[in-house]
């Protein structure tokens, strides 16, 4: 059996992070002294390394817990789960260090191709299937037809900011499966509408607490900040959100009209509050 201190030295993370895993009930010690310290064995020890590779991809402990828990999960799953991520995160840096390489050797254009020309009409064609005759309508006044649309969003695709963009987009989803499959089928209006719900009925626990007094590094507004993340990721069909939340917090602390808005709707101060709370606990 190893005290806290101990596993802290092994894996090197922080006592305090230990005792703030036992506390949501992610990593609970094996047993405790006759003093009352944590004490924790291989088992323990197994399931932490577990946690922090999950870490490693910037996953929110709310669905690091989740999943360790799914009771459909064995050790071998989880593991393959691991493996996956990580084999998109190797093919993703090897991308990178080609086009770095390309540099190097003096070739100036780097290549961002990141869905081929075939994939990109398939995403243009299901796009225009889901638009309604007003957005069709709409876009057919601004580009004189359906047609010459179709020719600006295939010159566009192939700039390469759009496909940095869409890189950035595959990584958020995983994989380029998941990030092409959610481009083939947008949600609907209503899905939309319920998701926008749910993430306001977040926001009024967050003002709640915040009237209530708890603090940016208390376990309720962490938790707050890893729901509405949660829903964010459910609405854009992601895997990670870190980076649309911090995108989020930019935007509340940034933007004067966003920052006025959101303060009008639920008071003084708040996308402040919430700015530093999604900050506080995606870059901590």
């Amino acid at each position: 059996m190893r005290t806290v201190k101990e596993l802290a030295q092994i894996t090197g993370i922080s006592v305090r992070t230990l005792h703030y895993y036992d506390e949501i009930g992610l990593l609970t010690p094996t047993g405790r002294s006759e003093a009352g310290y944590r004490l924790y064995d291989d088992k323990a020890l197994e399931i932490l390394r577990q946690i922090l590779f999950f870490r490693e991809f910037d996953i929110s402990l709310r669905e690091i817990k989740s999943v360790m828990e799914n009771p459909a999960l064995d050790k071998k799953q989880i593991l393959q789960i691991q493996r996956t991520m990580l084999t998109a995160k190797k093919e993703r840096l090897e991308r990178l260090i080609a086009s770095i390489d390309d540099i190097l050797k003096g070739e100036n254009n780097m290549d961002f191709e990141v869905f081929s020309k075939t994939e990109v009409e398939e995403i243009f064609h299901s796009m225009i299937h889901h638009m309604d005759e007003e957005q069709k309508n709409v876009i057919e006044k601004q580009f004189g037809s359906i047609n010459e649309f179709h020719k600006h969003f295939m010159k566009n695709a192939a700039k390469e900011e759009t496909q940095k963009s869409w890189a950035k987009i595959i990584e958020w989803h995983g994989n380029k499966e998941h990030a092409l499959e959610t481009a083939k089928n947008p949600l609907g209006e209503e899905m939309i509408h319920a998701f926008r719900l749910r993430l306001e009925a977040v926001m009024d626990k967050l003002v709640q607490r915040k009237k209530e007094g708890f603090t940016l590094d208390s376990f309720e507004i962490r938790e707050i900040v890893a729901e509405y993340g949660f829903v964010q990721k459910q609405l854009f069909r992601i895997t990670y959100e870190k980076d649309i939340m911090l995108q989020l917090a930019d935007l509340y602390q940034n933007n004067k009209e966003v920052q006025a808005e959101c303060d009008n709707q639920y008071g003084e101060g708040v996308a402040e509050f919430f700015a530093k709370a999604i900050q506080h606990f995606y870059e901590k």
